[in-house]
């Protein structure tokens, strides 16, 4: 077809005047029946390059998609460019008999030109029978990636296709994703049989986007904060499980959010309903599971937010490619912590080996994303095997917009190195950070590690410094992390080299984040740390220590004070929304700092933000009330942990949480048998004279006679006794 007929049918169809990039050379080559591989980041206009040779070619095309959503979106995109309702159709588990009957009519009347089948349907008997007696004008396969064992969403079923076009029709395929690395590219031609096909790669470059990397700290204020700074855009969050999904939907909505959830657990109404809502402008924010995708084909999203850090850099690109595409500004934020890798390594235990080693690999690659010091832009583009010079990036990043600190690490890379051999390649990432900060906690007194000649060797430096540590020589490949023995740290080939011969090595100083970043977000919105307020309530709880005679952190501990200074509380209500912070507190006492922060708010004419203030969930009081339920029936602490599916540790977190906030726990029955009187009396004198209540400093005071956990429970008894 000459150019300006297809100019003429864009026109037609899709009211454009010019193509898009290389669509035009896509299309021809489809038209001229060939196969053809379309690699093209989200936003490029990938669909038009199958959609208009449909429209104008003889019979119908199958488009092979993995998503119900994704088939609905796109075939009302375009029963609007026609008059026809029959011109496009889905075929798929979501049909009743009697809509399968039509479909079938349409195609054989010759009225379907654009068939969405997802490959299950694809591989039934009968409808291959049914495929084999009409025209078929080519396949097209949405999605590509699925193919392969390297993509980010492989579907065991993708790999049958080739098998069943052959069965149907020799017509010529077209293959098309957004996210394909130089080994996924030739894993998707070589199943397809489709070696000879014509690649059309366009930039992996979305100038439009910005990405952000924030440490996980209290996220569910930023995620809030950040949202009320965006005015009502449209927005997407995507969580690790259906639970987060659900929990965040929930936590944006009681706190004036509109926001829907949207996981493979909904059923298929639910899920269509939430969808048309987004798209009908009717919510402003989806949260949807990672593993489920989207298939939500909305030109103007303006930020994507992962709560929790993504599997494969593959899926962060898909998904973070859906801000944006209308080509205005999107901004990308992905919360990151190490223990969401930690988790991800425990889906990945007991999985085949080749599975396994995948997995690693790709989990090796999003981990060194998220840690990295280098722009953003030029490491995404260089693991799909694209060269850009990060100059290019103009600030697009927060590596770029905020460079981070680096220190000279070869001294304490060495000392780790040699811990790791000094310990037989047989301890986990907290038993060196131990080792290394000279910390005596059990694990080190039953090894007698304590007794070693390095132990204590890097004492200037805490745990949190040295994981940092362990984390980026991960990294750098110098250490490997054994998935099969729960994550052992293991010295590799590289890492042998510099032990015998140390080079420089450069440590990035970890979640340098640059403040000013948050307060750009929050601009007019309050929010800013105030100092001047902070260092009022600093003296008049000092005060009131004085005067009841107990240690300041009993009336309120640091974070207490430092989220007044972010939200300035000035009723009763308001008190209870403060971290740590329950009703027996702020009644207890509360008066005081709320009158103090009336009367600095009226006096400064202080804009309040009171877009910060995050209510809590409904269910998380249900779970507090079960868990006091079972101290009060003087269960075991593990015991109610393993009821609950939940470690000692994660217990005693949600005590100290509950304590702090104001409401008294008994838990004596178990620390009874854990600790006699004296040694309870000697840490109960030891807090009460205290002028921190942290753990780290009462443990050296103690010199290690008791263990962490010793003292964190003698620290609910005190707060409760004495806070409460």
């Amino acid at each position: 077809m000459a150019n300006d007929n297809l100019k003429a049918a864009l026109r037609k169809f899709f009211g454009f005047d010019n193509f898009k990039g290389s669509q035009e050379s896509i299309i021809t080559n489809v038209l001229n029946r060939n196969n053809t591989f379309v690699i093209m980041p989200t936003g490029g206009g990938k669909s038009l390059c199958y959609q208009l040779p449909a429209l104008i070619s003889e019979g119908t095309a199958i488009i092979v998609s993995p998503l119900i959503a994704l088939m609905k979106n796109q075939v009302d995109a375009i029963r609007g460019v026609s008059e026809e309702e029959s011109i496009a159709h889905v075929l798929n588990s979501s049909l009743s008999k009697t809509e399968i009957n039509r479909v079938k009519k349409d195609i054989v009347d010759g009225k379907t030109k654009l068939l969405y089948v997802a490959p299950e349907s694809l591989t039934k008997q009968e409808n291959i029978d049914f495929f084999t007696g009409v025209n078929i004008s080519f396949f097209a396969i949405d999605e590509a990636h699925c193919i392969s064992e390297w993509g980010h969403d492989f579907r065991p079923e993708y790999r049958r296709l080739r098998e069943i076009f052959e069965r149907i029709s020799n017509v010529p395929i077209i293959a098309l994703t957004a996210t394909a690395t130089p080994k996924v590219q030739y894993d998707i031609q070589k199943n397809l049989n489709m070696m000879d096909a014509k690649v059309f790669k366009s930039s992996f470059n979305r100038d439009n986007l910005y990405y952000d990397i924030r440490p996980k700290k209290e996220i569910e204020k930023d995620i809030i904060r950040y949202i009320r700074s965006m005015n009502g855009a449209s927005g997407i969050i995507y969580c690790l499980s259906r639970k987060k999904v659900e929990e965040i939907a929930e936590l944006l909505q009681v706190n004036g959010i509109n926001a829907l959830p949207y996981h493979a657990g909904l059923d298929a109404n639910t899920r269509a309903r939430h969808q048309d809502m987004f798209l009908m402008e009717e919510a402003e924010v989806i949260v949807a599971t990672i593993a489920f995708g989207m298939g939500i084909d909305k030109p103007d999203v303006r930020f994507v937010i992962h709560h929790d850090i993504p599997k494969s850099i593959e899926s962060y690109y898909q998904e973070t490619g859906r801000a944006g595409r209308d080509g205005g500004v999107g901004e990308c934020i992905a919360f990151y912590s190490y223990k969401d890798i930690e988790k991800l390594e425990k889906f990945l235990h007991g999985k085949p080996l080749a599975e396994l080693e995948i997995g690693r690999q790709l989990l090796y690659e999003i981990v060194s994303y998220a840690e990295t010091s280098v722009c953003r832009r030029k490491f995404i583009l260089h693991y799909f095997g694209e060269e850009f010079n990060e100059k290019g990036c103009n600030k697009g990043c927060d590596n770029c917009k905020f460079p981070k600190e680096k220190i000279e690490g070869r001294e304490f890379v060495f000392a780790l190195l040699r811990s790791i051999e000094e310990l037989q390649e047989m301890q986990k990432a907290k038993h060196l950070c131990a080792f290394l900060a000279g910390n005596v906690t059990s694990d080190i007194k039953t090894y007698k590690h304590n007794l070693m000649p390095n132990f204590g060797c890097g004492k200037e430096k805490d745990e949190i410094f040295w994981n940092a540590v362990i984390r980026q020589v991960y990294v750098a490949g110098l250490v490997t992390k054994d998935i099969e023995s729960y994550g052992v740290i293991k010295l590799s080939e590289t890492g042998r080299a510099f032990l015998k011969n140390p080079t420089t090595f450069s440590l990035i100083r970890e979640n340098n984040y640059n403040v000013e970043d948050d307060e750009e977000i929050i601009t007019n919105k309050g929010g800013a740390f105030d100092d001047v307020l902070y260092g009022q309530l600093v003296e008049l709880r000092k005060k009131l220590s004085q005067k009841n005679k107990v240690p300041p952190f009993v009336i309120f501990q640091e974070p207490s004070l430092k989220d007044m200074c972010f939200q300035y509380p000035i009723t009763m209500d308001e008190m209870t929304n403060i971290q740590g912070v329950g009703h027996g507190k702020a009644l207890r006492y509360g008066q005081p700092f709320l009158e103090l922060i009336n009367h600095y708010v009226e006096s400064n004419e202080i804009e309040r933000p009171q877009d910060l203030v995050v209510k809590s969930l409904v269910n998380k009081s249900g779970l507090k009330v079960k868990l006091i339920q079972n101290i009060d029936k003087k269960l075991p602490l593990e015991d109610i942990g393993r009821s609950q599916g939940k470690t000692l540790d994660e217990v005693i977190e949600e005590i100290e949480a509950i304590v702090s906030s104001g409401t008294r726990v008994n838990i004596d029955y178990y620390i009874d048998d854990i600790l006699d009187t004296d040694n309870q009396e000697e840490i109960f004198e030891y807090f009460i004279e205290a002028e921190t209540d942290d753990l780290t400093t009462a443990y050296k005071e103690f010199d290690g006679d008791y263990s962490e956990e010793e003292l964190r429970l003698m620290r609910i008894k005190f707060m409760s006794e004495y806070a409460n």
